[in-house]
């Protein structure tokens, strides 16, 4: 006969054995629900705002459009001429489709009626017809000043990040120097009645020598206006051919050139950034520094001209 008191103890260690039971069920459902919910978090796309943004590039295989066949490229040095399209895509943000870059890239497009560039943030694949080389997005075509169916430079570019994160945040980068128009006017002969016009590595067109309408004296010669690079272009060690070019002055053989500008203002702006005087060619206003008696001297000037911003400054010297 059992007594009363361990019949009372195998009760209480039943009930205890069965609650501790129910409870490891329990955290094993619960640890197999958050399992769940963690793999559902690690399988969920990231959405990168940062520099993460613009990597890795994507590339893709080849495709064709019209018949013709499109092979995706990393080229550094990417740079053609052609007819720009509009985009229904993109919105406000500066960006474009393009057939061959890498997708997402940078580009610096400039306007082959007035030499207006900006940078473009390269985010799709097109145009899907025609022959046009980019295609540009609504924001893109209102800050470029352009109306679709213009010639267009495309050249590709390694912009800073914060430049970058502006358009990556739908905002714009400031517009690059003006290109001048008699390089504009050379550009505009490599255009071809369909498709791009690639521009040779390394290669800048020359420009055809225009009469000066007057002989400046030797203290305000104008320096012949710089060619924007193209992509890797080597410094020339040599000027540019135009009769524009007056002899240095007496001081020194050697000129930095910041850059050449059709408005006066912006020209003025950048002389005051560099410590630059501005003297007028046609219709173009020229900054530079110097001159210099040594390149050592005009190379210096160089380093402090491209750390303020204007990195297709060039040294010119006297002949």
């Amino acid at each position: 006969m059992k007594l009363p008191a361990e019949t009372g103890a195998r009760r209480a260690a039943s009930l205890i054995s069965t609650i501790a039971l129910a409870a490891l069920l329990a955290g094993c459902g619960n640890a197999e629900k958050g399992g769940a919910e963690l793999a559902s978090a690690a399988a969920a796309p990231i959405t990168a705002s940062g520099p993460a943004a613009d990597y890795p590039v994507v590339l893709g295989d080849p495709y064709e459009i019209d018949g013709v066949l499109y092979t995706p490229t990393d080229a550094l040095n990417h740079d053609e001429v052609g007819i720009a399209l509009a985009e229904d895509e993109g919105g406000s943000t500066i960006s474009a489709a393009h057939r061959t870059l890498p997708l997402p890239s940078y580009v610096e497009v400039t306007s082959l009626e007035n030499g207006r560039t900006i940078l473009v943030r390269v985010m799709r694949r097109g145009p899907m017809a025609g022959d046009a080389v980019i295609g540009l997005s609504p924001g893109a075509l209102t800050q470029l000043g352009l109306v679709p169916g213009t010639a267009v430079r495309v050249r590709r570019v390694n912009p800073p990040e914060q430049e970058r994160a502006l358009l990556r945040g739908g905002d714009h980068a400031p517009l690059r120097m003006d290109t001048p128009m008699s390089l504009v006017e050379v550009l505009k002969r490599r255009l071809q009645e369909k498709g791009s016009a690639p521009l040779a590595h390394g290669e800048t067109p020359p420009v055809p020598a225009a009469e000066p309408e007057s002989v400046a004296p030797p203290e305000q010669a104008a320096v012949t206006p710089a060619l924007p690079a193209l992509a890797q272009q080597p410094e020339p060690e040599a000027p540019a051919p135009a009769t524009a070019q007056a002899a240095p002055a007496a001081s020194g053989n050697f000129a930095v050139q910041a850059g050449a500008f059709a408005n006066s203002a912006n020209a003025d702006k950048v002389a005051n950034v560099i410590g630059g005087t501005i003297t007028k060619n046609g219709n173009l206003y020229i900054v530079r520094t110097g001159p210099f008696e040594t390149r050592s001297q005009a190379e210096a000037s160089l380093a402090k001209v491209r750390a303020a911003g204007y990195r297709e400054a060039r040294i010119f010297t006297g002949g």
